[in-house]
């Protein structure tokens, strides 16, 4: 696959504050990314200046293979849909998804069949003649969604477009937008600050932080193998402890000797970051290696499985967070206060 959107040396100052710093990005054509950061990390300022709605700084932009660096935004090709929905309150469903083609003065019988078509396709065939105000949450977002792939186009950027809806209709509507996507096969980008949202729909996440890129990856890559303190401490839960590397790949982690995969060649003093499901309550044999003792703390029930905080005083002086299902809980008898002998995955320490 070639590269369909290039992004090439973006910056963006406002006054004395800069919002991008020298940002490189190139994205495949029918690519689903999601540009994932905390709030002001400058996510939403590039999907603007992609849209041509905000002007770059300095730097480049292409858009399979034409220079779209100074083009306004009629001038460029993509559909976008925002957090706030964004219709024509005095204008129809249907009417609001025709806005686009009607302005490129299709003919009528063309931006009805159209309209239909793209009801039924984000699932609310029959409701062109209700008003904005007469549906949902949900159900606007996804008129927004129509209208802005109405006119075909070869780039969607979607502007936090699940944030201002409840938990369940937010899950609901990712899964279909991420199914539209590969239906139709648009190249789309997609801002969020919602880590599970963006592991759940993207082929690759570009993970921002103050106005630069940390990491660019699948969700796998970017959830397993971190590239950054911030990437690992952003994407997902985390449990950081303090110890030292040594040469013969050992860690010393408070009182506790483990095997690990990576071999110092001096010995060092490290952060070492592990994921809740890598601290192992099971299976644990005898003779077995990096395997401690822990007290249960706190169980946070949370459906089929449970956040529990143990505390693991030879390892860590803080409590340390482990995922086990309610069924091993349930079968264990385990409770506040239980004893939890758990072991470590060598390989699954990250050092930073």
């Amino acid at each position: 696959m070639g590269d369909y959107l290039r992004l090439e040396g973006i910056h963006k100052t406002f006054g004395s504050f800069q919002a991008l710093a020298d940002i490189h990005l190139s994205i495949a054509k029918g690519e689903f990314v999601c540009f994932l950061g905390p709030s002001g990390c400058g996510k939403t300022t590039l999907l603007r200046i992609i849209a041509g709605l905000e002007v770059q700084t300095a730097g480049r932009i292409t858009q399979s293979g034409r220079d779209i660096s100074t083009l306004p935004p009629a001038g460029r090709d993509y559909g976008i849909v925002f957090q706030s929905y964004a219709l024509f309150p005095n204008l129809t469903a249907a009417e609001n998804v025709a806005y686009g083609l009607v302005n490129r003065k299709v003919p009528r019988r063309a931006v009805t069949e159209r309209v239909e078509e793209l009801l039924a396709l984000v699932g609310l065939p029959g409701s062109g003649r209700k008003f904005p105000a007469q549906l949902s949450g949900g159900q606007q977002q996804r008129i927004a969604l129509a209208r802005a792939l109405a006119t075909k186009p070869g780039l969607l950027l979607l502007d936090e477009p699940l944030s201002a809806l409840d938990a369940l209709e937010r899950v609901r509507l990712r899964a279909e937008i991420r199914s539209l996507q590969a239906q139709l096969g648009v190249t789309t980008v997609m801002v969020t600050h919602d880590q599970e949202e963006a592991l759940a729909v993207a082929d690759r996440i570009v993970v921002m932080n103050a106005g630069v890129i940390e990491q660019v990856g699948t969700p796998m890559q970017v959830y397993r193998d971190p590239a950054t303190p911030f990437v690992a401490d952003f994407v997902g839960k985390i449990n950081v402890l303090s110890g030292r590397l040594l040469p013969g790949r050992v860690v010393h982690l408070g009182e506790c000797r483990f095997a690990c995969e990576v071999d110092a060649g001096a010995p060092r003093d490290v952060k070492v970051y592990l994921r809740p499901e890598d601290l192992l309550a099971r299976p644990i044999a005898s003779g077995d290696a990096n395997v401690f003792d822990a007290v249960i703390e706190k169980i946070e029930f949370l459906g089929s499985y449970c956040h529990v905080s143990v505390a693991a005083a030879a390892l860590a002086p803080l409590p340390l967070t482990v995922y086990l299902s309610l069924n091993y809980i349930a079968e264990q008898g385990l409770q506040v206060g239980s004893r939890l002998p758990l072991r470590v995955a060598p390989g699954r320490m990250r050092f930073f």
